[in-house]
């Protein structure tokens, strides 16, 4: 197989990338090494990647040629997007519109030429769902995103399901749930904690720390992808979530990783930001009948195994600019 998977530098497209590799399939990756976090950081994500099997393309998906770029590809997996619910507010909104919606509508639109694939999995998010009226939330439960960041991943997902519905276009959406574990962003929560914790620096948190969220390993997210590339079951179109079951408060979330560095941590708590939602947690039903999957790591084992990658790596986030880390 030949895979072409968008945002090859970035989180879960560098692990993607290398479980496909160690599969024995052949990946082609775009990504533009935008400065949304430092590139010193996405390079090294892409340590081990180069080589027979990978191909990089340093481009924007918004001006490269795709027609070349997704010939003889059988399953897209479009990781790329730009995150972060904060950022999305204000004059960056433009960047979200181009990078979530205006990509995602053009790489549909290749993929509908193209004629041959096999399936396009796009990186949805649980950030559509908002404020959700209910848990654990589905599938058909309304989405009503509360940030700019929602409202452009929920745009695409849109445009995904009708390229599906109207064109045939073999399309799945997988609504992740807040990935975490080795490699995450430095602007996400886990890894803030975990270097500050480390460097015994201080914690901020943005409200109370009751905010419950569920946090899903990336391994997880690995397998659901490779899941969903695979997936005969599945329309044309299909909306899935997938969500590790954690529900657990941020605050929980701290003292656990207070009982794994082995020491008391320094917490502030700052006035809670404009678009973060106060719960988060999805039924994973679906996955399990569309997929044939389920979460596998649990969330003290998972912030384990993120917590020992930040201390092997600790040399990697030497220097940076502070506002990159």
């Amino acid at each position: 197989m030949k895979a072409l998977i968008t945002g090859a530098a970035g989180f879960v497209g560098s692990n993607l990338a290398r479980r496909l590799l160690d599969d024995g399939h052949s990946v082609v990756g775009i990504d533009s090494l935008t400065p949304y976090y430092a590139p010193q950081l996405k390079l090294h994500n892409l340590e081990g990647l180069r080589g027979p099997g990978f191909e990089l393309l340093e481009a924007d998906v918004n001006e490269v040629d795709l027609d070349a770029v997704l010939d003889g590809v059988d399953v897209i997996y479009h990781q790329a997007g730009q995150p972060g619910v904060r950022s999305s507010w204000g004059r960056e909104f433009e960047v979200y519109t181009q990078n979530n919606v205006v990509a995602t509508q053009r790489l549909l639109e290749a993929a509908r030429r193209q004629g041959q694939l096999q399936k396009f999995v796009y990186a949805s998010s649980s950030s559509i769902y908002g404020d959700a009226e209910r848990f654990p939330t589905t599938e058909r439960d309304i989405p009503q995103p509360v940030s700019p960041y929602g409202v452009t991943k929920l745009a695409a997902e849109h445009l995904v399901s009708l390229y599906g519905s109207n064109f045939g276009v073999p399309t799945i959406s997988l609504r992740y749930f807040t990935v975490y574990g080795p490699g995450q962003r430095p602007d996400m929560a886990f890894t803030r904690f975990m270097q500050s914790a480390l460097s015994e620096r201080e914690i901020r948190i943005f409200g109370t720390g009751e905010q419950i969220r569920d946090f899903t390993f990336i391994d997880d997210i690995v397998n659901a992808n490779r899941r969903a590339g695979e997936a005969t079951a599945a329309r044309p179109g299909e909306v899935v979530n997938v969500s590790g079951g954690s529900n657990i408060s941020v605050n929980e979330v701290l003292d656990t990783l207070t009982a794994i560095a082995g020491h008391r941590l320094k917490v502030s708590y700052v006035e809670r930001a404009a678009g973060d939602v106060h719960r988060t947690g999805g039924s994973s039903d679906k996955a399990a009948d569309v997929l044939g999957w389920a979460s596998s790591i649990g969330i003290e084992e998972g912030l384990r195994r993120q917590f020992e990658w930040a201390k092997d790596t600790m040399d990697v986030w030497t220097n940076l600019p502070e506002n990159f880390v």
